[in-house]
């Protein structure tokens, strides 16, 4: 079985490239490298003892996702990760997110019905549900007016395949992720954002290390234990595990129907300033922050119901929070020791 990656040596899809080749799946990389870098070929070749294909291609351009799939033959599925993720930065920029989010979506689907690749696997997020009446959120949850312009493209994503999907044979599998941190256990992968970090765990390491001279925590007004927002983290490497699932359950015709959604999380939820004292526990660093306002698009509080998943599935996250911060720290300290 050969699957396509788009956006294969970001975050969440090198790890998911390394699972799917030490489960003996063929695997071809597309990527524009927009926060990403071509050295996570190689690391991923370090891992699994092979190389994957790798094309760098922006598969929101029409005409160069048209030119990719005319030429590259025998693709069985596809994951699509190609995709902005930053809820901040989308308040900031919402036309970038909506061209690159929905075109590289519609091209790689349009294809996929052009030349009869009939699976996919779409990175969806548990923005979707915005913030929920009622915690934990199961799959049956609501999807409420998004609170972001990244969130509304999740959204709209979704409506997008589940309308194609009841119109022809084609399969899809939407993942909903909480929220990933972690690296993998060889400290050759991991969360490598160009510029600025977005995301709290990357910000949090690259503070420790002196990257960043101090950490903003967005808000301590929240009606949380703490004031401090709630996410429901779960390890990278978890969370890839369930995509080579997913795959498996299509490609084996073991879909309940043409369209599934599963949440991908622990179940629990934990606090920003909860991270970074399992951060501080577990690097023996501490850690320079400071309170600052709110941040726009940002949600109070939100964690899974990961039960449809674990049974339908038969997946479970293993990992606990402060293997999570570790494994961060661990990856970050690699980093320093490359410069």
């Amino acid at each position: 079985m050969k699957v396509l990656i788009a956006g294969g040596t970001g975050y969440i899809g090198s790890h998911t490239v390394v699972e799917l080749i030490e489960k003996g799946f063929e695997v071809v990389i597309v990527d524009n490298l927009s926060n990403s870098f071509p050295e996570v070929v190689d690391s991923i070749a370090i891992i699994t003892g092979k190389r994957p294909d790798f094309i760098e291609l922006d598969l929101a351009d029409p005409d160069a996702a048209d030119s990719f799939f005319d030429n590259y033959k025998g693709i069985d599925a596809a994951i699509h990760f190609a995709a902005y993720k930053a809820v901040g930065e989308s308040v900031e920029k919402p036309l970038m997110y909506y061209r690159n989010n929905l075109y590289s979506l519609i091209n790689l689907m349009g294809n996929m019905q052009k030349h009869n690749i009939g699976n996919l696997v779409f990175s969806s997020s548990c923005t979707v549900y915005g913030q929920p009446e009622e915690l934990p959120v199961s799959e049956q949850s609501p999807i409420i007016p998004a609170w972001s312009p990244y969130a509304n493209t999740k959204q709209i994503s979704e409506e997008i395949i589940r309308d194609f999907c009841s119109t022809s044979n084609f399969k899809a599998i939407a993942l909903r992720y909480f929220n990933p941190i972690g690296a993998h256990p060889t400290s050759l992968i991991g969360e490598y954002p160009i510029g600025v970090p977005n995301n709290l765990m990357p910000f949090i390491t690259q503070t420790a290390i002196g990257k960043r001279e101090i950490l903003s925590v967005f808000g301590d007004d929240y009606p949380t234990p703490d004031g401090t927002a709630i996410r429901d983290y779960i390890h990278v490497v978890d969370l890839a595990k369930a995509h080579v699932i997913a795959v498996e359950r299509m490609v084996q015709s073991r879909t309940k129907s043409n369209f599934e959604v599963f949440n991908l999380g622990t179940g629990n939820g934990y606090s920003v300033l909860e991270v970074i004292r399992s951060f501080e526990k577990m690097s023996g660093q501490k850690l320079h922050y400071k309170i600052v306002g709110r941040r726009a698009g940002d949600i109070e509080k939100i964690w899974a119901d990961p039960s449809f998943a674990n049974r339908e599935l038969g997946w479970k996250a293993e990992l606990g929070l402060d293997e999570m911060t570790l494994s961060a720290w661990k990856w970050e300290q690699a980093l320093q020791k490359k410069k």
